[in-house]
């Protein structure tokens, strides 16, 4: 595995100012938050710096330049839409700093188009000559030989033509609806010698992206399918001549809006929003750098949007799109190795694995421990005759999903089997609603969760007929029941046969299902009953042990911070002297290292092979460490508006695992960037005389060596974290 310091590539400029911060005790108000929507950007320039990063395998580079242009897609979807929204009605003021709405959209799509023209030069000037150099060829339709185009033009009727509408737009005819970032191609027509007149071609999503072209080198070679379709545009408007084309991508607005009036059915109002959701504005438009100002201006008026909102690139519309060269160049020399997760059991049969939980928990960090375990314990309780009924949430899963076939499996069987389904998990909407109704057809009962709140906590629980009567075991995760992103998404699992955690995650579902006021959850912590004000007392907890000069520590490791009551009680805890060491992925409202507020804060970001999504909070507690993992950030959403659980990790060794599993990710200086107090971020560095430190390596080299120490040790838990000065780029 390459450890080496990742060289500095270009990096993007920040987004737009954020008011600068002033030391002192009285400093307070919007100016001690950084805003939403420029945390969100800075973390996606964090990715971008992957993909411009040689240090990384070239294929991993342009899946990392995919990632960012989904990351846009999503941005502007959700993001970008509710803002403009906010602009037409006239609101002033936006988001937790206080900014002015009007000056931060019109920040927010510059900067955006300087992060587009950026991604395009790393395709066009990077990342293509060293495809070309490692015989990987993306061929435009002047490039092909005679061979090369006879195969197209082939493969062009055949397999593309019957699939393709073409529409001349007359009074007859108006401009198609065209889909949320579906493909599609606007051609200028030549009528006669005085007029001109529009041809529209959508691309439809089951056709691919990149076109295999056969070549009698050694080597790959593809086609971007939008230069076939351009190429032979004139056999779909046949007598006419084509003055111009240009192919293009309309983003729209996809925030899900609910009304949830009481007596409502909850799964017909989400199938109705996801049916007209293709209904929403046009928030952005990309299109060929090349196209006519005709055919630009033409688009702009027909999705009503004006030309800060219009992106011309310089390639492919839809970088996202490059992610499918992955698997069809198959070099494992371009890609990161592979890592070989561990396992604690190869669970023969059901009774195997129910004997092995009841005899001691299991914890699983992934994807460096497999995931099999996870879905074995599903399917296991969907095939052991003793286990009576199962209850399972579902957030968001994949389409094959055998956790959602055991399921089915054991519905078939007569099991009680009751699934919580969200069915307002954004952009999972359509898959969750397919099996939910599968899964009623099998007999199972599907609950949609709560009115007003998302269900949010991964919890799977089992109820088993055994001697001694009925016992349940629980899985609890901080990631979704994916088995696909589970590869790819770091995530702590916890299996268990506790009854004080089996007991909570029972009060959990029949809270989910009854709506019942009095819920004991036992130890858990569930947002949104307790969630927020156990974390508010864990925190003041370690305030109140700093000021009485007893051991204090704060460490937490998350996907976002975002709530300004629990960050005001960390910048509380910082002038108590606390040390407060935050390992934050993607935003974070929280400004460290500022004199008098928060000097005692360190936040940094690791962006690297794995999407960071575990949840790890560590409270010192006196010198009696209190440790839990699950599935909510410490954002408002999460603690306020969500069904969330956390549950405390009670053995000694779990805690250690955990603790070390902490320490490396604070340790390291290969893909960590620090966070400063204006919200910039700066990259890591290792100190003078020692290696570079890539926590995703090591933990990958610690599954096959379970004794491997953890780097730096005498560095891991200073009793006072330093602030982050502008100059200061060394591990935490």
């Amino acid at each position: 595995m390459n450890s080496q310091p990742a060289s500095q590539p270009q990096t993007v400029p920040q987004p737009f100012p954020q008011p600068s911060p002033q030391p002192g005790p009285e400093y307070a108000g919007k100016d001690a938050f950084i805003d939403r929507e420029y945390s969100w950007l800075e973390f996606n320039q964090r990715v971008l710096e992957e993909a411009l990063d040689p240090s990384n395998p070239l294929l991993e580079r342009i899946r990392f330049l995919a990632i960012v242009a989904n990351n846009l897609d999503e941005f502007f979807e959700v993001r970008v839409s509710a803002l403009l929204q906010k602009v037409e009605s006239g609101l002033l003021v936006d988001g937790i700093a206080g900014l002015d709405a009007s000056v931060k959209l019109d920040a927010i799509l510059k900067h955006c188009q300087r992060t587009v023209k950026l991604q395009y030069k790393c395709w066009n000037e990077d990342l293509l000559p060293r495809l070309r150099d490692n015989n990987v060829h993306i061929k435009t339709m002047a490039s092909l030989g005679k061979d090369e185009e006879k195969h197209v033009h082939a493969f062009f009727r055949k397999e593309i033509y019957p699939l393709l509408t073409p529409i001349k737009v007359d009074p007859a005819h108006p401009f198609p609806w065209v889909l949320n970032k579906s493909l599609g191609l606007l051609a200028l027509l030549r009528e006669d010698k005085r007029r001109d007149g529009l041809g529209v071609v959508s691309i439809p999503r089951s056709l691919p992206r990149l076109v295999s072209v056969p070549n009698k080198e050694k080597g790959y070679c593809f086609i971007f399918i939008h230069d076939v379709v351009q190429h032979y545009i004139t056999e779909l408007f046949k007598g006419y001549a084509i003055k111009s084309s240009a192919p293009f991508r309309a983003t729209r607005n996809s925030n899900l809006y609910l009304e949830e009036e009481e007596g409502s059915s909850l799964i017909d109002a989400v199938e109705a929003v996801v049916h007209n959701r293709r209904r929403g504005d046009v928030v952005r438009l990309e299109i060929d750098k090349n196209a006519s100002k005709r055919i630009v201006d033409a688009l702009a008026k027909t999705f009503d949007i004006d030309a800060t909102q219009v992106f011309r690139v310089d390639g492919p519309v839809n970088l996202n799109r490059l992610a499918s060269l992955y698997n069809m160049v198959p070099l494992p020399n371009l890609k990161f190795p592979p890592i070989h997760p561990g396992s604690t059991s190869h669970f023969r049969d059901p009774e195997d694995l129910f004997q092995e939980i009841r005899h001691r928990d299991i914890l699983l960090h992934h994807p460096f421990d497999s995931y099999d375990p996870v879905v074995r314990f599903i399917q296991s309780a969907a095939e052991d005759p003793k286990v009576q009924v199962i209850k399972q949430t579902l957030y968001r899963t994949n389409a094959e999903s055998p956790i959602m076939y055991a399921l089915l499996e054991a519905a078939e069987l007569g099991k009680e089997v009751i699934a919580v389904v969200e069915l307002k998990a954004r952009f999972d909407e359509k898959s969750n609603i397919s099996w939910a109704r599968q899964l009623e057809e099998k007999g199972g009962t599907v609950v949609y969760g709560l009115v007003g709140l998302k269900t949010h906590c991964k919890l799977s629980l089992a109820i088993r007929k055994e001697e001694s009567g009925f016992v349940p075991y629980a899985h609890v995760g901080t990631g979704n029941y994916n088995p696909d992103t589970a590869r790819s998404y770091t995530d702590i699992s916890f299996l268990t046969s506790d009854p004080e955690i089996t007991g909570g995650v029972s009060e959990v579902f029949n809270f989910l299902t009854s709506q019942s006021r009095s819920p004991d959850f036992k130890t858990l912590q569930v947002g949104p009953v307790n969630f927020l004000s156990e974390t508010l007392r864990r925190i003041r907890a370690e305030t109140e042990a700093a000021r009485a000069g007893r051991p204090s520590g704060i460490t937490a490791k998350m996907n976002a911070l975002f709530d300004k009551e629990v960050i005001e009680t960390l910048y509380e805890a910082s002038q108590a002297g606390v040390p407060v060491r935050l390992i934050v992925r993607g935003t974070c409202a929280l400004r460290p290292g500022v004199k008098g507020l928060s000097e005692n804060v360190q936040v940094k970001s690791v962006v690297g092979r794995f999407l960071e999504h575990s949840r790890i909070y560590h409270f010192e507690n006196g010198g009696n460490p209190a440790v839990f993992v699950g599935s909510g950030d410490w954002m408002e959403r999460n603690l306020r508006e969500r069904v969330e659980v956390a549950i405390p990790i009670k053995d000694p060794a779990f805690i250690r695992r955990l603790e070390d599993i902490l320490a490396v990710y604070l340790c390291d200086t290969a893909k960590s960037r620090l966070m400063r107090a204006d919200g910039s971020y700066v990259r890591a560095s290792a100190p003078p005389g020692e290696a570079p430190v890539n926590a995703q390596e090591w933990l990958a080299k610690r599954t096959d060596s379970p004794d491997l120490p953890v780097p730096s040790a005498s560095r891991l838990f200073p009793d006072r974290v330093p602030p982050v000065e502008a100059d200061t780029v060394t591990a935490l």
